[in-house]
């Protein structure tokens, strides 16, 4: 009788998860479409055409909810290759990837963490869609929850081709603070007269330094402190008494920045789509790739207020500000000019930064736990450099007649001319190797004014570090001073949120540094400020089969070279391996 009621109920399980799989396989996935396309804009008293999706400069803004998937689909009608990047972290779930399994029996093909094939980067997971060309990107999202951005992931379009993007709790769940009144997604970038293309090859083919942009923007407008842009001055409007969402993402090309409105203070509440323990402050310090979600009551006498973003000056290379106006609605006489943030750090607070990012901390509540690697199965020391390449008869425009080349471990990446995904998917030979260092080629003080001269010239290759499946990473970031060229580095890995668990300035000491580790509750991002002559240390678990990139943020360090992948390898079954390719991939 027992055994009987057993296979009843067994039998009953079974018809309800097919039920269930058939509901889910059946259900019809989202989708949009977007078409790059060249569109006519006016900045700085000059119009000139820019590449765009749907004709918006910034893009749009794609809104879902934890868990959703959605499908992008692209026509470029631009005259450039493009690939774009989103930047949900991944994680590999086993309840989630077995349902999705199933439905893959009944060919729908739904697709999972697992899948890197629409990840973005040119020559790394695909080849560029081409102009006249279509592809279409399937995006999951597992457990990211705030705000994250999309942007063009091939030379430098991404300083028009970029968009936030806003994940909501999922359906029966709300934020871990009071629901805002409103929100306002505030994407800060860069403005260039000339065409971006244009300028970043003309430096590849010299071998000097890049043209730093115009101007700044909020939301694709330089403010008023800028020629002929009065007018155009992006405005959040708010009532007395409420409380706002500001999603800030740093989509500037070369420029980290110092971020506050006049006479108002912050709670800042998440970063890089996962939510950190408050943090009550008048200001935040943002790198490119990075976003924040920051809450501000409107509780100043109603007036106009400077919303203002400015470079810092580890960066060395833009240093003006661009402003948005904070507009109290209700009868009032209004100000001659908005008030400036006098709480805005200078272009030269290192304490401002330090003390910013020493307080951000996980959230690591029960709803939204954190998992911290206690124990590393693998480790690499990467030194961050920029140095140079002797051209014959001194004849480029680096340093001393030398091409600049930037590095990771003395490394400069060459970008292959099949993507490393289908490489390593199809076993192409002779595309990448397999030989990317785990620590330096030599040991120094890497920070000195003086440098060896044997580390000043990198070597030159596309090569890759393998991980086994779920291992269990540390790396550790060494800012170095080669070329006197030390600056501050945000270090964005594909395919992984990482967990900072320790920083520093100075050489990195293997002994004493590691004590200092917070394994506790540190900010899980995919985003690192790596600072100026020092150090930062990142852990991780390798649980997403792959090739993932990993790069520095400032476009023209990347463009130099500052860059390397990852393979990780599959796991012991189909359910730990990388999926198939989709049907329909661009060729090189």
């Amino acid at each position: 009788m027992e055994l009987k009621k057993s296979l009843k109920l067994e039998l009953l399980g079974f018809l309800l998860l097919n039920v269930f799989v058939l509901s889910m396989a059946r259900k019809t996935i989202p989708s949009i479409n977007w078409v790059l396309k060249e569109t006519k804009y006016t900045r700085l008293c000059s119009s000139k055409k820019i590449l765009t999706v749907n004709g918006l400069f910034p893009g749009p803004t794609l809104y879902v909810r934890k868990g959703d998937r959605l499908i992008v689909n692209i026509q470029n009608q631009g005259k450039y290759n493009v690939t774009i990047h989103w930047n949900p972290k991944k994680k590999y779930y086993k309840l989630i990837l077995w349902f999705w399994e199933i439905c893959d029996l009944y060919r729908h093909g739904v697709k999972q963490p697992r899948n890197p094939w629409s990840d973005g980067p040119n020559y790394i997971t695909q080849c560029p869609i081409k102009p006249g060309a279509n592809f279409s990107y399937e995006i999951i999202f597992s457990t990211e929850e705030g705000t994250l951005w999309w942007h063009a992931h091939s030379d430098w379009s991404r300083a028009t081709v970029h968009g936030p993007i806003v994940v909501y709790p999922s359906i029966g769940t709300t934020y871990p603070f009071p629901k805002p009144h409103a929100e306002f997604p505030i994407v800060l970038g860069s403005w260039y007269k000339g065409d971006v293309m244009e300028i970043i090859q003309s430096a590849l083919e010299g071998g000097g330094e890049t043209n730093k942009s115009d101007a700044l923007t909020i939301n694709g407008q330089p403010g008023d402190l800028y020629n002929c842009s009065k007018p155009g001055t992006f405005k959040v409007l708010v009532n007395y008494g409420k409380t706002y969402l500001l999603r800030v993402i740093n989509s500037i090309m070369n420029e980290e920045v110092f971020f506050a409105v006049a006479q108002h203070n912050f709670t800042v509440v998440g970063t890089d789509g996962a939510y950190i323990k408050p943090i009550k402050t008048n200001y935040i310090f943002i790198t490119p790739g990075q976003t924040m979600d920051i809450l501000m009551t409107a509780d100043k006498s109603p007036s106009h207020y400077y919303m203002a973003a400015r470079a810092y000056e580890g960066v060395v290379y833009d240093n003006t500000t661009t402003t948005a106006i904070v507009k109290y609605i209700g009868n009032y006489t209004a100000p001659s000019k908005p008030e400036f943030p006098s709480n805005l750090p200078n272009y030269t607070d290192v304490d401002a930064v330090t003390s910013f990012t020493n307080r951000i901390k996980a959230l690591a509540s029960k709803e939204h736990p954190i998992d911290v690697p206690q124990k590393v199965d693998t480790r690499l020391h990467i030194t961050i450099s920029v140095g140079s390449i002797p051209c014959p008869n001194d004849s480029c425009d680096g340093p001393n007649g030398s091409r600049l080349a930037a590095s990771l471990n003395n490394v400069s990446f060459v970008e292959p001319e099949v993507d490393l995904l289908q490489a390593y998917y199809r076993q192409i030979g002779g595309i990448f190797t397999t030989d990317f260092p785990s620590v330096p080629p030599y040991f120094f003080n890497f920070t000195a004014d003086e440098m060896p001269d044997n580390v000043l010239v990198p070597s030159t290759g596309t090569k890759v570090k393998v991980l086994e499946f779920n291992s269990s990473v540390e790396i550790v970031f060494q800012g170095t001073n080669v070329l006197s060229a030390a600056e501050n580095h945000p270090m964005h890995l594909h395919g992984f949120s990482f967990y900072h668990v320790g920083s520093g300035f100075g050489n990195f000491d293997n002994k004493t540094d590691p004590k200092g580790y917070n394994l506790v509750d540190p900010p899980e991002i995919n985003t690192v400020g790596v600072p100026k002559n020092g150090w930062a240390t990142i852990r991780f678990r390798a649980d997403n089969p792959g090739v993932w990139f990993m790069h520095c943020h400032l476009e023209r360090h990347s463009s130099w070279g500052m860059d390397m992948a990852f393979i990780v390898k599959n796991g012991s079954t189909r359910l730990t391996s990388m999926r198939r390719p989709p049907r329909h991939l661009n060729p090189c």
